[in-house]
């Protein structure tokens, strides 16, 4: 067997209702109670935060709000969280709400004690020294985020990647209770995110070992068989605790074998056009998994037999694996076509060379991803 290295958070804990205990559960990383929470707008007006305030306050807390997250969060959300985490002494970092939260709070714990500049960060392992104590408590099933050493930072026309062992939280609390209230599009959106992490983890070209397989094939397991469940009945909850844990598996799985050609072609059309996460991804799927089947066949196999899939051999398993995530995806409403996304035709060459900066990802891919490549991808998803 290879050798190979593993690495993940210190501690999860999966609890129906745990965010209404926050305070009694962040009471021993926080001896002074002072804490800073990251979050956004739309979480606060939905109120989804209030039980876990009053928890917060019953046990002596004075909790900070940060709420300025945007999607596609530029450096400037990131500097001002940091910065309202040293006017208030914080001692911890809570990041609450979906993957662009979770990346905010993850920088803000480290820049509230470095001297570092943000721009000196990005790339792998460029972060100097420690940072505040972090928790993450994810409201979305998708990105994985609360587990992965990864923050995704927009810089104008795309994004970029800071990964660092410094961003591994402390805690993460999986309550699926806060993911009742998504709606359709978002958790059609965000569970074929997961997915996305799952199908890429197992197909990696550097890093992939037996730890990440196990975990990627049990997320794909859970997200497949529960995603149109909780699309269609919002309120099942098992089908959200499934989607839930899916998603922080595959986020363990491609944190440790890393993502490759879909999302180095997503993140164009959320940096240029502000395409949430997950829907970029889903509107990539299908014609990366074409380009790359070829390579990839054994590994598709695998993947389709373990969600049922079935087929006379690898060959005409593989290409059902992914006749079946096209469908999946489509019944649960995403968006399939990137016209359908007001995506001008004419920008197609642009986000094609956009996608080449994205060497980090593009090189876990099973092929070789060009620039002309990227374009007649991009063209597929036309």
């Amino acid at each position: 067997m290879q050798s190979f290295t593993f690495r993940t958070v210190a501690e999860v804990r999966r609890e129906w209702g745990i965010a209404r205990r926050l305070g009694e559960v962040l009471g021993t990383f926080s001896p002074s109670r002072r804490i800073l929470i990251v979050t956004d707008k739309a979480l606060m007006r939905a109120n989804l935060l209030a039980p876990a305030l009053e928890s917060l306050e019953r046990s002596g807390f004075a909790a900070s709000i940060y709420d300025g997250v945007q999607a596609d969060p530029p450096e400037s959300n990131v500097t001002e969280a940091a910065e309202l985490a040293k006017s208030c002494r914080a001692e911890l970092v809570v990041g609450f709400g979906g993957g662009s939260t979770l990346d905010v709070a993850k920088l803000a714990s480290v820049l509230a004690v470095s001297t570092q500049p943000i721009e000196a960060l990005y790339g792998i392992g460029k972060i100097e020294g420690s940072r505040l104590p972090l928790a993450q408590i994810p409201t979305t099933s998708g990105t994985g985020s609360e587990v992965t050493n990864i923050s995704i930072l927009s810089t104008g026309q795309s994004k970029m990647g800071i990964v660092a062992p410094q961003l591994f939280a402390d805690l993460v609390l999986l309550d699926a209770e806060l993911t009742i209230g998504l709606p359709r599009l978002h958790t059609a959106a965000t569970g074929i995110d997961a997915m996305v992490h799952a199908i890429e983890a197992f197909t990696s070209r550097h890093l992939k070992n037996p730890v990440s397989d196990c975990l990627a094939m049990a997320a794909l397991k859970l997200l497949t068989a529960n995603l149109l469940t909780a699309c269609e009945t919002p309120a099942d909850r098992g089908a959200r605790e499934a989607m839930l844990l899916g998603a922080m598996l595959a986020g363990q799985a491609f944190t440790n074998a890393p993502v490759a050609a879909v999302h180095a072609l997503a993140y164009p059309l959320g940096g240029r056009y502000h395409i949430p996460h997950g829907i970029s991804n889903a509107l990539m799927l299908g014609p990366v998994l074409r380009f790359n089947l070829a390579a990839a066949t054994r590994e598709y196999a695998e993947l389709g037999a373990a969600i049922g899939v079935t087929g006379s051999g690898e060959a005409e398993i593989a290409g059902g694996f992914i006749a079946h995530l096209s469908a999946l995806s489509h019944r649960s409403g995403a968006p399939m076509r990137l016209r359908d996304m007001d995506v001008p035709r004419a920008d197609l060459p642009l986000m094609a060379k956009d996608a080449m900066e994205q060497q980090r990802l593009l090189r876990n891919n099973p092929v070789e991803v060009t620039e002309a490549d990227a374009l007649r991808l991009y063209e597929e998803a036309y």
